[in-house]
C-alpha cells in the first residue's frame, strides 16, 4: 500500500504531446479510475506509472520517492493487462509462482502466497490446469492472482474486463471491488467504460486530450461536473444539451431563454456573466419529466423511437424548436410510437449551465432542500405530474 503523486507529468511521442501537465495525488489504499475517450492518454499515463513508458517531464512519486527513472521491477507495482499475458505452457500454479521464483524467494513463502491468492480468487481447483483449459473470466482471475502474489505497493489494471462478455464483466467487476476492500491496497484502474468507473472508483480522473478535466468522487462528477466535457462524458445515457441565452442575471432569480422550452428560471452564482451571454443548458435524461399538458418552461418532444428493458425505458426524440436528439429515462416499462408528441419539462433544480465559449460550468446557487450528494432519507411515491395518467394507458 502506498500513496501515489503525479507532479506536472508530461509525455510526447515525437512532436505530438499526449500527456500535458498532469497533477494529482492518489491516497494510500484508494481505488482510482482513469476514464476518458479513446486516445485521451489514460493507458499511456498508466504505463508511465508502471515504468513501461518514459516520462518526458515531471515526477512520479510513490510514498514521496521519485520513481520516474527507476525500472518497473524496482517500483513496487504489479500490473494486470487487458490480454491476460499468461504463459500458455505453464499451469496456473506455475503462472502464479514464476515471477517469485525468478526473485529467488523461499519456496515455502512462494507456496504460501500462491495458495493465499488462489483462495482469495476462488481458483484453487484450477491450479493444475493450463490457460487454454480456462474460461476468459478464469484467466483474468489468474492474471489478477499473479499481481497479488507480488504483494505490491500499488496495483495497476489496464482495461482488464474488456475481453469478457457483459454478464462476466459485471461479476468480475464486483470481484475486483471486493478484492480491493479485502486487501486495502492502492489500485489504479484504466477503462473506457464509465459504468465501471462510476461503480468501482473511490475517485475518478477524467482525461481528455492528455489533460485532467476533473478529479473527484463519482457522485461529485455526476452532480457537479466542472465543464461541458465532463458533463457529457459521465452519465449513461448522455446528458441532453440545449443552446441557451442569459436574459436575467440576478442570483437565485436568474433566467435563461432556451429554444423549445422558452424562459426558464434558474439559480446561478455567476456575476461575471452579462445578460445576453451564450450558454448551454444540460439536463440528464432522468431529470426530464413527462407532464400531461404543456405549460411555461416545458417543451414538446416528437418521439423517434423507444427502448424498453422491462424495468426502465429510454425515449428518444427531438424537442420542437431544437435540432439535437433528446433522451428521456423513465423508471418503468412504457411504450411510445414514432411520431407521438409528449410534453416534457426539466427539473430546474437538477439542471446544469455551461458557458458556450469555454465550456466551464456556471456555479449554481445551493438549495438547502436539495442534497444531491447523498441518498434520500426515504422513498417518495411518484406523483401524477411525474408519471401522468397518459402513460398508464401505454403500459403493459
Amino acid at each position: 500500500m502506498a500513496e501515489l503523486a503525479l507532479v506536472n507529468v508530461e509525455k510526447s511521442f515525437g512532436a505530438t504531446p499526449v500527456i500535458r501537465g498532469v497533477d494529482f495525488t492518489v491516497k494510500d489504499g484508494e481505488f482510482v479510475v482513469f476514464v476518458g475517450p479513446s486516445g485521451c492518454g489514460k493507458s499511456t499515463l498508466l504505463r508511465m506509472i508502471a515504468g513501461l513508458e518514459t516520462v518526458g517531464a515531471g515526477q512520479i512519486l510513490i510514498d514521496g520517492e521519485n520513481v520516474a527513472g527507476l525500472p518497473p521491477a524496482d517500483r513496487g507495482i504489479a500490473m494486470v493487462f487487458q490480454s491476460y499475458a499468461l504463459y500458455p505452457h505453464m499451469n496456473v500454479a506455475r503462472n502464479l509462482s514464476f515471477g517469485l521464483e525468478n526473485l529467488k524467494m523461499d519456496r515455502a513463502e512462494i507456496d504460501r502466497r500462491v495458495n493465499e491468492a488462489a483462495r482469495m480468487l476462488a481458483i484453487e481447483s484450477f491450479l493444475k490446469r493450463k490457460p487454454k483449459e480456462l474460461s476468459g473470466g478464469q484467466r483474468q482471475r489468474v492474471a489478477i492472482g499473479r499481481a497479488i502474489v507480488r504483494d505490491p505497493k500499488i496495483f495497476l489494471f489496464d482495461e482488464p474486463l474488456s475481453n469478457l462478455d457483459a454478464a462476466l464483466r459485471v461479476q468480475t467487476r464486483a470481484e475486483i471491488s471486493g478484492l480491493h476492500k479485502r486487501l486495502g491496497a492502492t489500485m489504479i484502474y484504466v477503462t473506457h467504460d464509465q459504468i465501471e468507473a462510476m461503480t468501482m472508483a473511490d475517485r475518478i480522473v477524467v482525461l481528455n486530450a492528455g489533460r485532467v478535466e476533473q478529479f473527484g468522487s463519482p457522485i461529485e462528477l455526476f452532480n457537479h461536473p466542472a465543464n461541458r466535457f465532463v458533463a457529457g462524458f459521465i452519465g449513461s445515457p448522455r446528458m441532453n444539451f440545449y443552446p441557451a441565452r442569459l436574459i436575467r442575471a440576478d442570483g437565485a432569480a436568474s433566467s435563461v431563454e432556451v429554444p423549445g422550452f422558452g424562459p426558464l428560471d434558474v439559480a446561478i452564482d455567476a456575476p461575471e456573466f452579462a445578460v445576453g451571454t451564450a450558454l448551454e443548458l444540460g439536463v440528464r435524461p432522468s431529470h426530464l419529466r413527462i407532464i400531461e399538458t404543456r405549460r411555461p418552461g416545458s417543451g414538446e418532444l416528437i418521439v423517434t423511437y423507444c427502448e424498453s428493458i422491462g424495468t426502465e425505458t429510454y425515449v428518444y426524440g427531438t424537442v420542437t424548436g431544437t435540432t439535437g436528439q433528446t433522451i428521456i429515462h423513465l423508471p418503468d416499462h412504457v411504450v411510445y410510437q414514432p411520431g407521438d408528441r409528449i410534453a416534457v419539462a426539466p427539473r430546474l433544480e437538477r439542471t446544469h449551465l455551461f458557458d458556450a465559449a469555454s465550456g466551464k460550468a456556471l456555479m449554481m446557487v445551493a438549495d438547502p432542500r436539495e442534497r444531491h450528494d447523498q441518498a434520500p432519507a426515504r422513498a417518495v411515491a411518484p406523483t401524477q405530474e411525474s408519471f401522468p395518467i397518459t402513460l398508464d394507458r401505454k403500459r403493459f
